[in-house]
């Protein structure tokens, strides 16, 4: 076990932009460019993998702004992207005939800038709705960006409008000469995770740093945040305080006053019109009654600011479900489900003081179904998305009755509306679910695809994913890219739903923190042995691969349990667990790992962090190790630490380090491409797929 710490000798990669660090960046990246990215398969992949991110078959994802549908599209032509419009009924057709709103490739050459599309806010209210919005750009991918007022009519950025400067944060529109912001206006407004501590009102003309305070969280507090609820009716602000990941408070902000909604800091509240729901992460005895962690109540919140506690459960969870998402249309609650990992949606409708509860007729009934408002405040329409692994995602509308017919049911009318196109050849593939028994009995499931004859000897080239971490689920979804560079050339895929995700609720994420986040690394392997003892592969021929929290879990594999893999494949990784909590953002992960700096918690970190793990005397599979000079969020430095630390005792380590793309690894669809026939092509020799 290394000593890395105080006398760490690769502190000097910690300096992101730094020269020294930089010539090291550069001396790796062309080692890469010399080697795995020289050949003509890598050639080929790419370019297989950059028509799948560049094809205008692709669904046009839209967001209904007023009259118009909006999207924002990367493509060949549009590198860095378009943000476009056009009309319902145009975007039913094959061919919509699209506006284009903001170039963001021409206002990169003209302002000789970098700019990677972050979202844009619209102004819905007043005499200007519609017509103003806040665009959000960043640097290279960062998270941190620029907000700057645009004018949806001429089209152009407003001169000596609303301008944020380069921070993390945001803001929301109140008006059209106010907004709420949250960013870094000088010494002491950022918490130490780098995120906003104080949010102000900031009315048109008011220099930033003077605009008025409306809350101001605690030196200790991961991110403060202001909003405004433009619903009609219920127009409202609110003031959301995040104390640390699993902790927050939510404030009705009238005026200058706050008034607490008052839950259990570990659940999360939201308001939609008369409505309030709590969706609980822990177990909660209130008014003579216990509400288990894991369920969704509501009630009205008039009654529950009056000091009503009788909450209605909408969802209660059980052993083999748990609450994915809930969605709110402007007469009802769409809940969606996972039961084994699988998508099944509710629809629930408040009626006689309760809420009546329908099935969501003509959803489908396999793989991953998602569900977002056409717009909540005025609309019962929903976009519908469906996908699993076989099956590329489709698109539809959905219309939902305003209330429930004579058989208590809600009906549904579904318009389908877009198909991605089939990037790969799916005959002979099949896709199954299989569950592995983790080192303390747990039954943990994971998805598997694989060819109808695979010969069960071993010999299959096999790639398994995970990430287990901070309630995220992996459900089946349809990847071109996946399809096309893996499955279609004869390789196997395993997906595993191991502890830290969310996949069976909060008690499936809460089994894995901290002192117990041995059990996730534990589940991964338990996936490991299985698809080996099912005679599906073997460690020779057994691939993993994870990016984030899910780089961390590679690491500990490579580390941990280096004798059933292959090949291992870290991206943007956490890898440095005594020094992760002083890097970045990574003070408000400390709810999901622990302190380092308190010895007793180091105790455990310790036992999870690859960089003190590494053994130099050890043998490990060939890795690859892939990170971004812009992330700021998860510091580069985990990465450049752990491979320059491998390459110095001698061990098969390939790096590269994209210089643009944030925590996404990319800023544009080449770049994307190249990153991901990096990991294609690496596995791919490493385990045999050639």
């Amino acid at each position: 076990m290394t000593t890395a710490g105080n006398d760490d000798p690769y502190t000097w990669l910690e300096d992101v932009e730094g020269e020294r660090a930089l010539d090291w960046v550069r001396a790796r990246n062309a080692e890469q460019a010399a080697t795995l990215a020289a050949g003509p398969e890598f050639t080929t992949t790419r370019d297989a993998i950059l028509e799948v991110l560049d094809s205008d078959a692709k669904i046009p994802d839209v967001t209904k702004v007023g009259e118009h549908l909006y999207n924002f599209w990367r493509d060949a032509d549009h590198e860095r992207g378009l943000w476009r419009r056009t009309t319902l009924d145009s975007y039913r057709t094959e061919a919509p005939e699209w506006e284009t709103v903001l170039d963001i490739d021409a206002l990169n050459a003209a302002e000789n800038e970098n700019w990677v599309w972050h979202g844009a806010s619209v102004l819905r209210t007043g005499p200007h709705a519609y017509t103003r919005a806040i665009v959000d750009l960043s640097r290279g991918g960062a998270d941190a960006d620029v907000s700057r007022e645009f004018d949806l009519v001429a089209k152009t950025f407003v001169d000596d409008g609303f301008f944020r400067p380069e921070s993390k944060g945001g803001t929301s529109w109140i008006d059209a000469d106010t907004l709420f912001v949250f960013t870094d206006t000088g010494e002491g407004t950022m918490t130490p995770s780098g995120y906003p501590r104080i949010a102000r009102r900031w009315r048109r003309g008011t220099p930033l740093a003077e605009a008025e305070v409306v809350y101001e969280g605690t030196e200790a507090d991961m991110y403060i945040a202001a909003v405004h609820d433009s619903t009609p009716g219920f127009e409202r602000d609110f003031v959301s305080r995040a104390i640390a990941f699993y902790s927050e408070e939510l404030y009705l902000l009238s005026g200058t006053e706050l008034t607490l909604i008052d839950v259990p800091r570990s659940a999360s509240a939201g308001v939609h019109r008369e409505w309030l729901t709590v969706e609980l992460r822990e177990d909660w005895e209130v008014a003579g009654r216990t509400y288990a962690g894991g369920a969704l109540l509501a009630i009205e919140l008039d009654r529950f600011l009056a000091g009503e506690r009788d909450f209605r459960e909408l969802y209660t969870p059980t052993p083999s479900t748990s609450l994915a998402a809930y969605t709110w249309t402007r007469h009802h609650l769409v809940v969606n489900l996972l039961d084994d990992v699988k998508s099944r949606l509710e629809i629930l409708t408040p009626i006689d003081g309760g809420f009546s509860r329908s099935v969501f007729a003509g959803a489908p009934a396999v793989g991953t179904v998602q569900v977002a408002p056409v717009d909540a405040r005025t609309s019962d329409e929903l976009w519908l998305y469906a996908a699993d692994f076989l099956s590329p995602t489709t698109l539809s509308r959905a219309s939902l009755a305003e209330a429930p017919g004579p058989d208590g049911q809600v009906a549904v009318r579904i318009e389908p509306l877009k198909s991605m196109p089939t990037f790969f050849d799916a005959d002979g593939l099949v896709a199954e679910q299989h569950f592995a028994s983790s080192a303390d009995g747990t039954a943990v499931p994971y998805f598997l695809l694989r060819r109808e004859d695979l010969p069960f000897d071993g010999s299959t080239p096999t790639l398994l994913y995970g990430y287990g971490g901070f309630e995220i689920s992996l459900t089946p979804m349809y990847s071109g890219v996946l399809g096309s560079a893996w499955l279609e050339r004869g390789g196997a895929y395993a997906l595993a739903n191991i502890r830290g995700g969310g996949e069976y609720g909060p008690a499936w994420h809460q089994a894995a923190l901290k002192a117990n986040r041995h059990k996730a690394y534990e589940d991964l392997a338990a996936v490991a042995r299985d698809l080996a003892e099912r005679g599906v592969t073997s460690a020779e021929h057994l691939g993993v691969q994870g990016g984030s929290n899910g780089g961390l879990l590679t690491g500990n594999m490579l580390t941990q349990y280096p004798e059933l893999f292959g090949a291992v494949v870290i991206q943007v990784p956490l890898l440095d667990m005594k020094r992760y909590s002083h890097l970045l953002a990574g003070a408000s992960w400390m709810a999901e790992y622990g302190d380092p700096d308190v010895p007793e918690e180091w105790e455990f970190i310790r036992t999870f962090s690859p960089y003190h793990l590494f053994d130099p005397g050890a043998e490990y599979p060939p890795v690859l190790l892939t990170t971004s000079t812009r992330d700021d969020r998860v510091h580069p430095g985990h990465a450049r630490k752990m491979a320059a630390q491998m390459l110095a005792a001698g061990k098969d380590v390939t790096y590269y380090e994209n210089i643009e793309g944030g925590h996404g690894g990319a800023a544009t669809n080449a770049q994307q491409a190249h990153m991901q026939a990096l990991a294609y092509r690496f596995l791919a020799e490493r385990l045999g797929l050639d």
